[in-house]
């Protein structure tokens, strides 16, 4: 069977729950390729006639506000401990390096690092436990989260939507276009940040090192 005869087959309502229930696990603080999924799911309903984008786009954003705010109550009650234990769990999300840059993030933008943080892939898991984990005030967070979640849940599914739409001819196999267009824009977001974190822990580390004594003293 061809993939997009296939695809056509896949009830709308799974389609809904799975894209909130993985941008809501993702968004929570586990690692999901949650923009995949996103983006994967608006190509899938410009071509299928049972999935409605606008519910779609409902579905990706209460997903993703729920599991921020779930996220953010973790993160406030387990504290730093928790960091290190998802350090421990996840070494290539939950390095150090990878929530010394998120922290200074957070401390320079504030409410913004939550809302602009919704539109990078290893920000997003991030978010929420580290909001809750800083203290962040819950109405500066909630505030941040809705708008954040609604830009960017809303914002992609419209787009990605309207551009399956306008191309329909040329996206017979949109399934796989969206797929790879998808993984490379995850992977651009994730290379860069790992290329920042690391310079931050290797900054971090060279703090650390006690400066050299003059042997004469």
């Amino acid at each position: 069977m061809h993939v997009q005869e296939w695809l056509d087959t896949v009830p709308a309502a799974a389609v809904y729950a799975a894209v909130a229930l993985v941008i809501g696990l993702e968004s929570l603080g586990i690692p999901l390729p949650g923009e995949i999924v996103l983006v994967s799911a608006a190509l899938l309903s410009s071509q299928h006639s049972g999935i409605n984008p606008v519910v779609l786009g409902v579905c990706a954003t209460v997903g993703a506000v729920v599991g921020d705010s779930i996220g953010y109550a973790i993160g406030r009650k387990g504290g730093r401990p928790l960091l290190a234990w998802l350090g421990k769990k996840f070494p290539k999300h939950f390095s150090e390096g990878h929530i010394a840059t998120a922290e200074r993030s957070f401390q320079k933008w504030g409410m913004w690092a939550v809302f602009f943080g919704r539109f990078v892939a290893l920000l997003r898991i991030f978010a929420g436990p580290l909001a809750g984990v800083l203290r962040m005030p819950y109405w500066k967070f909630l505030i941040a989260n809705v708008l954040g979640g609604i830009c960017w849940a809303g914002g992609t599914t419209a787009v990605i939507y309207y551009v399956g739409v306008v191309a329909e001819s040329w996206l017979k196999k949109f399934s796989w276009l969206g797929l790879v267009a998808a993984v490379l824009i995850g992977l651009t977001s994730m290379l860069v940040l790992k290329r920042k974190a690391k310079q931050a822990n290797a900054a971090s580390r060279q703090a650390e090192e006690p400066e050299p004594v003059p042997a004469g003293e």
